[in-house]
């Protein structure tokens, strides 16, 4: 299974030097566009959507990261973290099943 990063230049290029995959998208339509055609690729396993596009999308990130399974859709923070308001990564996990590493 392979892997894709929907987002921004600064992070498809990021992705590219590692061997993954990328889409550069702008809007909101190509957003969605973007991640219609993930979930309709059999070969991704993980799509992985930036932080300032998933925030263009919010109901349909939501929907995505609660029922998505093949292939995962995750939302990446941006190269600063995520901001002060929002809760980070392991805060997240630790809500969602309990568990704190």
């Amino acid at each position: 299974m392979r892997m894709l990063v929907i987002g921004n230049e600064d992070a498809v290029l990021g992705f590219s030097l590692v061997g993954v995959a990328g889409q550069v998208v702008k809007t909101i339509p190509e957003t969605l566009k973007a991640l219609e055609e993930a979930q309709a690729d059999p070969e991704l396993g993980i799509v992985l959507v930036t932080h300032d596009l998933a925030k263009l999308i919010p109901a349909r990130m939501d929907q995505l990261k609660m029922r998505s399974t093949i292939p995962l859709v995750v939302e990446i923070p941006k190269p600063g973290g995520p901001d002060p308001d929002e809760l980070a990564l392991d805060e997240v996990v630790q809500r969602a099943v309990g568990v704190r590493f």
